[in-house]
């Protein structure tokens, strides 16, 4: 960020410490390139602008952070809109990525839906006999390296034997590289961005011995609002869901409604199918914690007529980090069909990361070690994989 730009967020900041939003806002939007904003928008953004402003108090650092905090509040087709550009793949991430040992691909998918590229961490252990493989949706402004450093997925890979596929979404979809979960066109089966990430799953079950009845879909952020809408999709393909600090599927339509669900939740369909496991911290300003407790709705609303039990809550404690409770939800017949992690005191950030990614909080619980024993607690039935 330039100085005269860093100068001009340090005055919006001030302002929004006085009480100025209007003029804040005003200076954010100069600051991001964006030339004027949808009105449905706008009291999202001011409302955003002043936690922000309590967010960066006095004694932070605003150089190289403030955009990077704003630009998930700034969907692509906002008119005049500048968007970011992708973060070189640092040689620290694509270290953090391969450094487990296995191998890691760059391959490309392409099929009448579209195409994207995708990496795909293939562990040592791996002698084509089958294993579980679990499809990783990056957040906005992340790539596929990225994401594999600051998950540590293909560590847990390494460990457990099973592949990794990340796909990467393209600037061509979408500036910020954001998964557009938001747009009825790619909310479908057989159509759009589900339809793409569908094709890359399929296309590594076929290339790769894989264990069909151990197949998972996670995300973080915008990735997690997609890993929601394709799990609701493909429940035949995928036997479980993992969303941090993701969004229920249906909860918007269009930018309007995303940046309203973003603040608010929206109406989830009730269409979740498979285990579903959430994570979200309980200060996240940007994905606010109510879109955890639509991701839960959507889930047990999908079990209707089944009955569900009362959900039974276990303190943190017996694993390090933040604390944090754990949410079970069981079915009459006692089988677990979703688990809601909330973590206390936790921001927009995967919990239990490496730093050495972004979007990330080291301090835990560690999100990709308890999906993954999610994941393997629920293969898919054998109806689905006859």
């Amino acid at each position: 960020m330039s100085q005269d730009r860093n100068a001009t967020m340090a005055e919006a900041l001030r302002l929004t410490r006085d009480g100025r939003l209007a003029e804040a806002t005003a200076l954010i939007q100069q600051g991001l390139g964006v030339a004027h904003m949808p009105a449905t928008a706008q009291p999202v953004f001011t409302g955003m602008s002043g936690r922000l402003g309590k967010s960066f108090g006095d004694g932070h650092s605003l150089t190289g952070g403030l955009l990077e905090k704003l630009q998930p509040l700034l969907p692509t087709g906002l008119p005049g809109k500048t968007p970011l550009a992708r973060p070189a793949r640092s040689d620290a991430a694509a270290a953090a990525a391969s450094a487990p040992g296995g191998e890691v691909r760059h391959l490309t998918h392409i099929d009448a839906a579209g195409s994207r590229t995708y990496d795909l961490y293939i562990p040592t252990g791996y002698a084509a006999e089958p294993v579980p493989l679990v499809v990783m949706l990056h957040g906005g402004t992340q790539d596929a390296t990225d994401f594999a450093a600051g998950t540590r997925m293909n560590d847990l890979a390494e460990q457990h034997t099973f592949i990794v596929a990340y796909p990467e979404q393209s600037p061509s979809a979408n500036t910020g590289r954001y998964w557009n979960w938001f747009r009825p066109e790619d909310q479908r089966r057989d159509a759009g961005e589900p339809a793409i990430l569908a094709g890359i799953t399929r296309q590594v079950m076929s290339d790769y011995a894989v264990d069909r009845a151990r197949v998972y879909v996670a995300g973080f952020s915008a990735g997690g609002a997609m890993a929601a809408v394709i799990a609701a999709t493909y429940p035949d393909l995928y036997a479980a869901a993992a969303v941090h600090s993701g969004l229920a599927y249906g909860a918007a339509h269009d930018l309007p409604s995303a940046f309203a669900a973003m603040q608010n939740a929206g109406p989830a369909e009730p269409a979740l199918d498979v285990p579903l496991i959430v994570f979200h911290g309980d200060r996240d300003t940007i994905v606010a914690p109510v879109n955890a407790d639509a991701l839960i709705a959507s889930r047990i609303a999908g079990k209707a007529g089944t009955g569900l039990r009362m959900p039974g809550t276990i303190e943190g404690g017996d694993s390090p980090g933040r604390r944090h409770s754990r949410t079970v939800y069981r079915d009459a017949d006692g089988r677990v069909v979703a688990e809601r992690w909330t973590v206390h005191g936790g921001s927009h950030a995967w919990f239990g990361g490496s730093p050495v990614g972004s979007y990330t909080d080291p301090h835990g619980p560690d999100a990709s070690a308890e999906m993954l024993r999610f994941f393997l607690e629920h293969p898919a039935p054998s109806s689905l994989v006859a």
